[in-house]
């Protein structure tokens, strides 16, 4: 069974978007962030304090090429999801597995 996240014509060059994924113990959401012809995707929570990234569901700040954490400022690199700026400096967003098949982004 194919989980699709997004088309990737919904995830404009640079930016990101929101996604849940299902599960039995309730889901999780991940974050999208279109590089290039690349999608990479990382689960919604930031690792200063564990709080989502999103200002609003779904809704996120990116400055100069980076996903900036609502709560607290940091600064992650969309392609690596490295904590480049702020409290967290050094650690990293944790990864999903997705790939991009066809037009559309699926797990795995």
């Amino acid at each position: 069974m194919r989980n699709v996240l997004a088309r990737v014509e919904e995830i404009a060059q640079g930016g990101v978007v929101a996604a849940d994924v299902a599960s039995s113990t309730g889901g999780f959401s991940v974050v999208l962030a279109r590089v290039g012809e690349q999608v990479h995707a990382y689960h919604n929570e930031c690792p200063h304090a564990g709080r989502r990234l999103d200002w609003a569901p779904g809704r996120f700040l990116v400055e100069h090429g980076h996903l900036v954490c609502a709560a607290h400022g940091a600064a992650f690199e969309l392609d690596t999801g490295a904590c480049v700026g702020g409290p967290c400096r050094g650690a990293s967003l944790k990864r999903v597995p997705v790939r991009v098949d066809g037009d559309e982004v699926v797990l795995g």
